[in-house]
């Protein structure tokens, strides 16, 4: 588990990695994913997703600057040869508890 920049077209629940990256090879592997977001000021207002991923690198580099402005201000600092991936989750289980409020 690790911390990612989420995103949501709709209909999947996105991240974005980079080509080579433990994620992007264990996901080639074994596919299923799940993303669990947290309300940092209550552990107990959570939102958690489960499905299958699909990896796919057309528009990941627009897609990692569009989550860095959102999440940071600034485009995503590039880094020579890096190839990114976006990884979209098709949701197969949702669980929340909390977000009623």
């Amino acid at each position: 588990m690790t911390p990612v920049w989420v995103d949501w077209d709709g209909r999947h629940v996105l991240f974005n990695t980079a080509r080579g990256r433990a994620k992007e090879c264990h996901l080639r592997r074994d596919p299923r994913a799940s993303i669990s977001v947290v309300d940092p000021e209550n552990p107990y207002r959570y939102l958690s997703v489960s499905g299958t991923a699909e990896l796919d690198e057309e528009g990941a580099r627009e897609h990692i600057d569009r989550l860095a402005l959102r999440y940071r201000g600034e485009p995503f600092p590039r880094h020579p040869g890096e190839q990114r991936v976006i990884v979209r989750i098709r949701p197969e289980r949702v669980d929340a508890h909390g977000l009623d409020e």
